[in-house]
């Protein structure tokens, strides 16, 4: 490099690559912590011993890669403040996720390759982060219950026996939620363990049949210049995306093909932000005032037609951590976890969810990993046990079995140790009218006591919530002011009340719940 290396210029290389951060700390026989640095102080100057390694990377590379790291560098840069900004046009030129992004929305757009690239890049320029920081609060301020009286304006009912879930708790608190479920998928009590657990991959993942307009790829565009004008984590994983259900008594079955992350962040997730904005706005919430969601979900049988669509989702579960009786706490009891998550994430921003709470998604075996509870056991380690390894937003997977018994955490290796330590069922399921996402509500026990008294101070939350907060199960007055809390995220309050649900039925002496009966709407 004529004007020396600087953090920017490394990264590029690392771009053209096309290696990981970790590949290339590797490649250049460098710390990680270092090539994380360029990322974060991209006009920093690396030492004049790394000077000549990147200079020699960049004398050895192909001509390909010599081509694709001209075109990074020689981009004219872009007219934006100091401080968070830099770092925004460096992941638009640079980051491995952005870039996957852009290029699926130009093929989905019927672009030319480089024309999300340039939109994204002139609606940079044009956003003023301190206004979506307002925007941010003002959405904060719309509720769960907002949601869900809005959604049912649009939508209506049905005559296929589907209703949004609501439930009573005790007789003096009603909740009504955005999920979209049937009698036949509630109160499963199904074992997440193979015999039950029983969904299946499918060998070809037919076309979603997206379609992208100029105004919903303008909208696409739109997304990804906010998310890095306000630095929100995104990583390019490979997603489950549902095409069957087959959902019963003590069974899931159904079918998942695969897809892209990028490509439900640029469409179906896009909807909630709609809806949201235009509740704060006061606009009216009806078929024809809702753009996207008109396009991409418009009425009740296009929710249920998940074979035809983009239907991404997750799995979450309320967790039940059996305590001894304490001289200051009382009689013994169990545990109940929710999580206020973090602003960072994708899905549920700054809502109140039960934890662990998850994307389903493979980690390296596509076919076992399908399976709802390899999804709830993974978040398991990532949300409450600590297992950064595991966490995409952080660093490659490249172990063949990231859940090998030998990489378990402590708590999950004692769990798994005996039969019995560890019960994990699947509550209910439904469609989130939200966004389309598909719900697997699931309630976690752990019935010895014993893992509280040796692990209960190793319990820890990741990145994705803010802060955690602790009920007894015997505290009933509470847990009704719980589920009265309109922070919740719509799927969220599902699983919390077919968890205290299913707790009340299972949980005998440690618990004091009153009836929690469930309807659909």
């Amino acid at each position: 490099m004529a004007n020396g290396w600087t953090g920017r210029t490394a990264s590029a290389l690392q771009a053209a690559l096309r290696l990981s951060q970790e590949g290339f700390a590797e490649y250049l026989g460098v710390g990680a912590r270092t090539v994380t640095a360029w990322h974060q102080k991209p006009e920093s100057r690396p030492k004049s011993e790394i000077q000549q390694l990147l200079d020699t990377a960049l004398d050895r590379a192909t001509p390909e890669v010599k081509a694709r790291f001209a075109e990074l560098t020689n981009d004219a840069p872009l007219d934006l403040p100091e401080g968070a900004a830099a770092d925004a046009e460096l992941r638009l030129s640079s980051d491995p996720n952005i870039v996957a992004a852009l290029d699926w929305l130009d093929q989905h757009a019927n672009w030319e390759p480089g024309t999300a690239r340039r939109e994204v890049a002139a609606r940079l320029v044009r956003l003023d982060v301190h206004a979506l920081q307002d925007r941010g609060v003002r959405r904060g301020r719309v509720n769960q219950r907002d949601t869900a009286r809005a959604l049912s304006d649009y939508y209506g009912t049905t005559t296929t026996g589907h209703g949004r879930y609501a439930a009573r708790f005790g007789t003096g608190t009603r909740a009504s939620t955005t999920v979209l479920t049937h009698p036949d998928w509630l109160d499963l009590d199904c074992p997440l363990i193979p015999s039950h657990d029983r969904l299946k991959l499918s060998a070809v993942t037919p076309d979603d049949h997206l379609t992208m307009d100029e105004q919903s790829a303008g909208r696409a565009a739109q997304r990804l210049a906010e998310s890095l004008a306000l630095g929100n984590r995104m990583v390019n994983m490979p997603l489950y995306r549902l095409l069957d259900v087959g959902v019963r008594k003590h069974a899931l079955e159904g079918a998942v093909g695969v897809t892209n992350f990028v490509g439900y962040v640029v469409t179906m997730d896009l909807l909630e932000g709609e809806l949201v904005d235009a509740l704060t706005t006061g606009q009216p919430i009806a078929p024809g005032a809702l753009p996207l969601r008109d396009v991409y979900l418009p009425d009740l049988p296009s929710v249920l037609d998940v074979a035809d669509r983009m239907c991404a989702g997750g799995t979450l579960a309320l967790t039940a951590i059996a305590r001894p009786a304490d001289p200051v706490r009382g009689e013994a009891d169990y545990l109940l976890l929710v999580q206020e998550r973090s602003g960072h994430v994708i899905n549920a921003a700054r809502r109140l969810a039960v934890i662990p709470k998850g994307f389903h998604q493979p980690l390296t075996d596509y076919r076992a990993d399908a399976q709802v509870g390899a999804t709830l056991r993974r978040e398991m380690e990532e949300e409450l046990f600590g297992r950064e390894d595991l966490d995409n937003t952080v660093g490659d997977q490249r172990h063949a079995d990231p859940m090998h018994p030998s990489r378990l955490s402590e708590p999950m290796r004692w769990l798994m140790a005996e039969p019995g330590r560890l019960r994990m069922e699947c509550t209910g399921f439904g469609l989130n009218l939200v966004s389309g996402n598909f719900e697997f509500a699931s309630l976690i026990v752990i019935e010895d006591p014993k893992f509280w008294t040796e692990f209960g101070g190793q319990i820890r939350a990741n990145w994705e919530s803010s802060n955690l907060r602790q009920y007894s199960s015997l505290d009933a007055e509470l847990l009704e002011a719980l589920v009265n809390d309109v922070a919740w995220s719509n799927e969220g309050l599902f699983a919390l009340l077919q968890g205290l649900r299913r707790l009340r039925e299972i949980g005998g002496s440690r618990v004091n719940l009153p009836t929690i009966e469930w309807e659909t709407e």
